[in-house]
């Protein structure tokens, strides 16, 4: 099997606030995501059906994972850095098996979601695909359904798990790593718990049919909708081309193609944070 992890960091065990998840800055935390990952992979390769695994550092600017877990595990790829096409899914096509989803969250306005955002807690207030709330897991579970993956694993926390229930259909496994009690709190559960549980998860995982796994896709016409924090964002996103303005701080995309939507996505969050950063 070929596997296909995106890797995110809000969602992992022992974190709740943004100061936790800039490795570069906080050792105790890439050390976490590297045990995350080491767990992870130890499940998947415990047995002789992965051939291959794919690893998306999709975390902010996408420099979050230690080179040396493809050391330790030699049949592993990581997807480094920032500004790229496909940015939490680069590298997915329908060669791949199955998806993982490593370290996710909930969506923006989640209640007592940990650090709750979709794709920016800057510059996005909410967003929608024809007509359903989005978070990143749907989001790019779709993309998965796009080129005919399923997704058969998501560790993250408690909060994600209930905003999941009802809207994504077909088996898959959950590893809950936390149980959030506000935006920056949770009640953390046992490490070497939930090590445990994404190793045999990760394991089990690949026993589940493929034709049964959880699979997310939306009919075209595709109609993005993002609701924008500030009203200057949305005066710089409604220069891109097929974007329309609906009201103040509301764009709307709309495309036949889920492939252009989703990098639109990434166009859009690109624009508004420029704005953003430059205090225009």
């Amino acid at each position: 099997m070929r596997i296909y992890v995106s890797v995110d960091m809000e969602g992992l065990a022992g974190i709740s606030t943004w100061s936790e998840v800039t490795p570069k800055q906080n050792r105790e935390s890439s050390e976490l995501l590297y045990e995350h990952l080491r767990s992870l992979l130890e499940g998947l390769f415990e047995t002789d059906k992965v051939e291959y695994v794919m690893i998306s550092d999709s975390h902010s600017t996408g420099d979050n994972i230690p080179y040396r877990i493809t050391q330790e595990f030699e049949k592993v790829e990581i997807v480094h850095g920032p500004l790229r096409q496909d940015f939490m899914m680069t590298g997915l096509d329908n060669t791949f098996d199955r998806v993982i989803f490593l370290g996710y969250h909930a969506g923006v306005g989640t209640k007592y979601g940990i650090m709750d955002h979709t794709y920016s807690s800057s510059v996005v207030h909410n967003m929608w695909i024809n007509g359903v709330r989005m978070n990143e897991t749907l989001i790019n579970a779709a993309f998965a359904g796009y080129h005919n993956v399923p997704i058969a694993l998501i560790v993250g926390d408690n909060a994600l798990r209930e905003e999941l229930e009802g809207t994504l259909v077909g088996e898959y496994l959950y590893v809950t790593t936390k149980r959030a009690v506000g935006r920056f709190s949770a009640i953390m559960r046992p490490k070497a718990t939930v090590m445990r549980e994404i190793r045999e998860s990760a394991k089990c995982a690949l026993s589940i049919k493929r034709e049964k796994l959880a699979v997310v896709r939306f009919k075209p016409p595709i109609e993005l909708k993002v609701e924008l924090k500030d009203t200057s964002f949305a005066d710089a996103v409604e220069l891109l081309p097929g974007v329309n303005r609906i009201d103040a701080r509301t764009i709307l995309f709309c495309h036949e193609d889920y492939g252009v939507v989703f990098n639109a996505l990434m166009a859009i969050v690109y624009v508004a944070a420029a704005v953003k950063n430059v205090g225009v």
